[in-house]
């Protein structure tokens, strides 16, 4: 080969050998910057994941506070349930209904949260909206209304106990059970549900006057059980001629004398506390007047009003040769008197 030939190929190979190193160096510039890039988009995708998590959370949170606003702070009930969907609020004053008969039994308890205290011995002063429902549910407001009212019937509750809440969870109860179940229809009554009515009608009305007649029976045996003539006044003592509805009212139901140290039923009955002990001891725990369960631990003392009322009553002492008239309250330190005479005269 000629020595031009021989250059010219020289110069080839050094261009090729340029234009690749030229390659190698343009490929190690983008070396570094790929994974630089690819880390960066991490990076940025990291707190876009963690915002979709708290926005689920949070949304699941809110949901749950929703469901909390249909259901009741003391049973769980849901509001649904009932057809006017009437709901009370758990802070707050009493409603004037509730105000009037807490006024009735003389009770200065004005708030919710210290009826509800008081009642149900739940303490709503701690709640959170996200845990605890801020309403309660009407039939647990008739609970209540029935204990302070003079209505004698059965108080349903739902429950054993009062509902416990629990802040929200995968597992949680209240996100995750239904409202309301299924209505059954209604069916048109036959002539035979109508035969079968009128029979147990009529054997309701036998087992009523079977049960007169023994209440009849069993009055006298209670007053047979109690033997209180010596010890308490008679309604005939009273030196008014009261109307006949009030002197029952101020009468003990069991002997029918005049109220001594008197005591309140469960189911609105007085008797003179001696009497009623006695015949829960003799004959069952139940109220002599209605046969409602009745315990001595449900014994209570009535309103101070009827007691103020009992004590001014004036009566005749029933001492021989003594006509004095003296009011009820004052009536044991009189007959003390009497019988520290008669000791003395002994």
């Amino acid at each position: 080969k000629s020595l031009p030939e021989e250059s010219h190929l020289a110069n080839n190979d050094n261009g090729k050998v340029a234009a690749s190193s030229d390659k190698v160096n343009d490929a190690m510039t983008l070396m570094p910057q790929e994974p630089f890039h690819r880390g960066q988009n991490l990076n940025n995708g990291m707190p876009t994941i963690a915002k979709d998590a708290f926005s689920v959370n949070q949304t699941e949170i809110e949901a749950h506070r929703v469901n909390l606003q249909h259901l009741c702070r003391i049973c769980g009930g849901s509001f649904k349930n009932d057809p006017c969907k009437r709901s009370h609020p758990v802070h707050g004053p009493v409603d004037d209904e509730m105000q009037a008969l807490l006024r009735k039994k003389e009770r200065r308890v004005t708030s919710w949260p210290d009826l509800l205290n008081k009642f149900f011995k739940i303490d709503v002063r701690g709640d959170m909206d996200t845990i605890h429902p801020t309403n309660f549910c009407h039939n647990c407001w008739s609970v209540i209304q029935r204990k302070f009212s003079n209505v004698p019937c059965e108080v349903y509750f739902p429950r054993k106990g009062t509902m416990e809440w629990h802040p929200h969870s995968a597992s949680c109860n209240v996100c995750g059970t239904s409202s309301h179940g299924i209505k059954r229809k209604k069916q048109a009554p036959s002539p035979q549900g109508r035969k079968k009515l009128r029979i147990i009608a009529d054997h309701a009305r036998k087992i009523m006057y079977a049960r007169s007649q023994k209440q009849v029976n069993s009055k006298s045996i209670m007053k047979k059980i109690t033997n209180c003539k010596k010890i308490h006044l008679s309604t005939k003592m009273l030196t008014v001629d009261y109307p006949v509805d009030f002197v029952k009212s101020i009468s003990c139901q069991i002997c029918e004398h005049i109220l001594a140290d008197p005591v309140e039923t469960a189911c609105k009955h007085l008797f003179c506390r001696l009497c009623i002990l006695k015949c829960l001891k003799g004959i069952g725990s139940y109220c002599p007047s209605c046969r409602y369960p009745c315990f001595p631990t449900d014994l209570v003392n009535p309103v101070r009003s009827f007691l103020s009322i009992l004590n001014t009553l004036a009566v005749r002492c029933p001492v021989k040769d003594c006509h004095e008239e003296v009011t009820l309250g004052k009536y044991g330190h009189h007959f003390s008197s009497h019988k520290e005479k008669k000791d003395k005269g002994t």
